[in-house]
């Protein structure tokens, strides 16, 4: 099960050529680590190729997201988090569970799309979206193995 980390980074770029680099707004992220000192590695590792001086990660935090729904349609360039209340019977009371997603979507009824036909396609459970928000989020890093190399 992944673990996401909401980060908050800092860090020196040029948008033109010849320019005096500048730093940056803080700037959010979502990143997939198992701990907080993984987490600050992976996104230094991930901003530092946009990077042309100093990086600083202000802010590392847990986040309760427990499913990411991607778009592969380059003009879903926002992210949205979404919270479902996932409903069952416990000794004929009813019981709502939240599970927080996150989606990448052009706009609002995209992402209600999204998590409709995608990321809740296979849900059996009864539920109710109970709020739609859009993010600050800039990207989401999710863990991916690296090849080792074969000597």
């Amino acid at each position: 099960m992944s673990k996401w980390f909401e980060c908050k980074v800092k860090y020196d770029k040029s948008f033109k050529e010849g320019e005096d680099p500048q730093q940056s707004k803080p700037e959010n992220y979502l990143v997939d680590a198992l701990s907080f000192t993984e987490a600050e590695a992976r996104i230094i590792e991930e901003v530092t190729p946009f990077s042309i001086g100093g990086i600083e990660v202000e802010a590392v935090k847990k986040s309760n997201i427990t499913e990411i729904v991607e778009n592969v349609d380059p003009q879903a360039d926002k992210w949205f988090r979404a919270k479902v209340m996932f409903i069952s019977l416990d000794n004929d009371k009813e019981k709502r569970t939240p599970c927080h997603y996150i989606i990448q979507a052009a706009d609002f009824e995209e992402a209600f799309r999204q998590l409709s036909e995608v990321g809740l396609k296979n849900i059996q459970a009864e539920y109710d979206i109970a709020s739609i928000t859009e993010t600050t989020i800039m990207d989401v890093f999710k863990y991916e193995p690296k090849e080792e190399k074969q000597e």
